[in-house]
């Protein structure tokens, strides 16, 4: 859908115009009519940067950026659908020229968007990634050697599973087609989907896990906030780190239950600290592998025993090397290296006017990282049972233990959004379209919801629609939703329009991250297979 407009170099006609300044304002001109408007800015702002107030009144109608906006010609600009004879400028006389309208004009403070730049990630440590590498493929810090954190993070499934709700230790095979096998199989799904793992090497990244419950204390920045304490002895290299500690301990997803094996027992016993907890059990199976060993003390120039900060510290740098994403079409617009195609221009405009969405999803990660109750299908086994026996997940407020916070969940990062499916904390909606209109009316979205939900095949006794039954527990969901939306509704949107938002939904999209940087090693130190 291309707009056509008339611009003239004279048209404006303010003051007097250096023939240097003209031929800066042709450039513009000329690259517009190639759709190079990257070109067509640097070349208009030059002029304005000169004191021509045509430029920069042009840069305030075409691209809609400041500080030229106070640059204002005595008489508008008007877009012309007919060809205008110029009048003479001085030193220089440029004939009509028909250009086609850049596709994006930019946003309306101040819901305007904040580039994610070099600055706000810091250098990756290569060999350390490398290390880390293995160990996100090896299932040695799995309690049964069966599952690593690649198995519900793989890069060919856009840093996720692939499904709603997966299957962590006791199951075979990745995606949908992974199956409980064997004398330990899987009796429970994990309760919550696979968050994506783009951008969180970010410095800007605050906050980590759908609740929360891994975050920089908001009281004293350089501190953090665990389900285990503030970790002091530990040394952490990014808030990242300190989260690949936790899925190790927890039972539906790495450790096994207990009896299956000393890190789930030790985690049954509550012993996660210590010489004799889960941590430190962990970190002594990694030390007894020369592969590993060798290399710790290679990279410390130590050879001391291999900690379990030391692990986290070697994954958070390999998730910070290898999903990091912000080369997307989006990205390169915001450095003005290309123009957005119209529809995701279009889209980009609505995002952040009239759709209202950069309200929550805001700044460089296009997060607030802060936490809204949205009205998601409350599916699958939760994180919890409600006094009547059904399986509910409150969210934050598990965390806060604030009421306020009930059913709210921390606003997703969306670079990658379009291949982070299925969508929401429990992976509700396998149609990110359909999840977007839900985001639209949740109250209503609740009502009409219909199962649409990934799930492995599971003979369990949890039934995974059960909750929806429960009109006490589904009015509560309604109820924190509403809540919401009388602080952020939002209006509705024709199909036109949700075309082109789901446009610039999809120009988020980094190739770069999605084909991967180090990739699938192919043998591990342990020995076991990583997942393919």
């Amino acid at each position: 859908m291309h707009k056509f407009f008339l611009v003239c170099a004279s048209a404006i006609g303010l003051g007097i115009v250096t023939e240097g300044h003209a031929q800066s304002v042709e450039r513009g001109f000329s690259a517009m009519e190639q759709e190079d408007f990257a070109t067509a800015y640097r070349a208009l702002r030059s002029a304005a940067e000169q004191g021509d107030a045509r430029a920069g009144a042009l840069l305030t109608d075409i691209f809609g950026v400041g500080p030229y906006a106070r640059l204002q010609p005595t008489a508008p600009f008007q877009p012309a659908t007919t060809p205008r004879t110029a009048p003479a400028v001085r030193g220089a006389i440029m004939a009509p020229v028909v250009i086609r309208r850049p596709p994006v004009r930019p946003f309306p403070q101040p819901s305007s968007p904040v580039a994610l730049t070099d600055d706000l990630f810091a250098p990756v440590d290569l060999a350390l990634a490398e290390i880390g590498r293995d160990l996100f493929f090896d299932p040695i810090l799995s309690g049964n050697k069966d599952v690593s954190c690649a198995t519900c993070h793989h890069p060919n499934l856009g840093s996720g599973d692939g499904v709603s709700l997966g299957l962590g230790t006791g199951a075979k095979g990745l995606g949908d087609a992974r199956t409980p096998t064997g004398h330990l199989a899987a009796d429970e799904r994990i309760p919550r989907n696979a968050p994506a793992l783009w951008n969180l090497g970010s410095a800007a990244v605050r906050v980590l896990f759908h609740d929360g419950r891994v975050e920089f204390d908001p009281a004293k920045p350089d501190a953090l906030l665990t389900p285990q304490g503030p970790l002091d002895y530990m040394s952490f290299d990014s808030l990242v780190a300190a989260q690949a500690m936790f899925p190790v301990l927890s039972h539906a997803e790495m450790a096994g239950r207990p009896g299956e094996n000393e890190i789930a027992s030790a985690v049954a016993d509550e012993r996660v600290h210590g010489d004799d907890g889960a941590w430190a059990l962990l970190a002594a199976r990694v030390d007894a592998l020369e592969g590993y060993s060798r290399r710790f003390a290679d990279w410390r120039g130590q050879d001391t025993p291999v900690r379990m900060d030391e692990i986290g510290n070697a994954i958070g740098a390999f998730i910070a090397h290898e999903f990091r994403a912000n080369d997307t079409a989006f990205d390169r617009y915001l450095r003005e290296e290309q123009a957005l195609s119209p529809e995701a221009g279009e889209g980009m405009r609505l995002f952040f006017g009239k759709a209202r969405c950069a309200e929550c999803h805001s700044g460089p990660l296009l997060s607030d990282q802060s936490f809204h109750a949205m009205g998601e299908p409350p599916i699958g086994p939760g994180k919890e049972r409600d006094a009547d026996g059904y399986t509910r997940d409150i969210g934050r407020a598990a965390v806060t233990l604030d009421r306020s916070d009930s059913y709210a969940f921390r606003t997703p990062m969306l670079r990658n959004v379009v291949h982070n499916g299925p969508w929401g904390h429990a992976g509700a909606f396998s149609d990110l379209r359909a999840f977007v209109i839900h985001h639209m009316d949740p109250v209503a979205g609740l009502e009409r919801y219909s199962p649409q939900a990934v799930l492995p095949q599971l003979a369990s006794a949890v039934p995974d629609y059960g909750a929806l039954s429960n009109r006490m527990q589904v009015g509560a969901v309604k109820d924190a939703a509403a809540r919401t939306m009388e602080r952020y509704a939002m209006p509705a949107l024709s199909e036109g329009e949700m075309d082109m938002l789901m446009t610039f939904l999809a120009a988020l999209s980094d190739p770069t991250s999605l084909q991967g940087r180090m990739g699938v090693p192919d043998t591990l130190p342990s020995g076991l297979q990583p997942d393919r």
